[in-house]
């Protein structure tokens, strides 16, 4: 009875690499090579790795590779609230070699007030999204324009934004200030970059003193990070 059963089971043993082939014909089994289903293996992104320099943002990389910019972002893994720093490798997608570009190739966008960012890019607050960066001054409240441009809005009480100005830069941007206790511009003023152009104070309810700003990329508000210089 005991050698009957000993060649059942070895005949079992012989005929198994047979039966999970014929399983895996018929798509009952998976082969050990294959991914399961609706993974797909992904190729490496290829390109070259481009070594921030100072005063080297984000956008600014983009423009010298001509790169889009969220592309950039995505590849690289970069959060809303990230910010690069000098020496820090950003891939570049599908460029074989890394090119230079002089400090003032492209006219970056500058902080415009010296202070703490106290809201970021993308939080919420009271079911609001922050379009920009919320700052609080270290101790002089003069607020500086960002980047050159026209003065095509000013509102002196725009809402929860209070006195809030709008600089045009001409190619697409523009750039957004508001809770301003004073605005020294207006409308059709041609503005340089660094002119102080008000300061920064509170607005409604909310008693605190910061300056509320943005960039636009047409009407969609950007995030500062990506854009701003040091």
């Amino acid at each position: 009875m005991l050698i009957k059963k000993l060649k059942t089971f070895v005949s079992l043993i012989i005929a198994l690499p047979f039966v999970l082939y014929l399983l895996t014909l018929a798509g009952c089994v998976s082969a050990p090579y294959e991914q399961p289903t609706g993974k797909v293996f992904k190729p490496a992104v290829s390109g070259t790795y481009h070594c921030v320099q100072k005063g080297q943002t984000l956008w600014r990389i983009s423009k010298i590779y001509d790169v889009d910019l969220d592309e950039l972002t995505r590849i690289n893994n970069l959060s809303e609230s990230s910010t690069i720093e000098i020496g820090q490798k950003i891939l570049i997608p599908g460029k074989k070699s890394v090119r230079q570009a002089s400090a003032n190739s492209f006219d970056d966008f500058i902080w415009p007030i010296k202070g703490q960012v106290v809201g970021s890019f993308g939080q919420t607050s009271s079911n609001m999204v922050n379009k920009g960066l919320n700052i609080k001054p270290y101790s002089d409240n003069n607020v500086i324009a960002s980047r050159s441009g026209k003065v095509v809005f000013y509102s002196d009480s725009f809402g929860v934004y209070g006195k809030t100005v709008i600089i045009d830069h001409g190619d697409g941007f523009s750039s957004v200030y508001a809770r301003n206790s004073e605005v020294y511009i207006k409308p059709g003023d041609a503005i340089e970059k660094g002119i102080v152009i008000a300061k920064a104070g509170s607005a409604g309810r909310d008693t605190n003193i910061y300056l509320h700003f943005e960039i636009r990329k047409g009407s969609n508000p950007q995030n500062p990070y990506y854009y701003l210089s040091d």
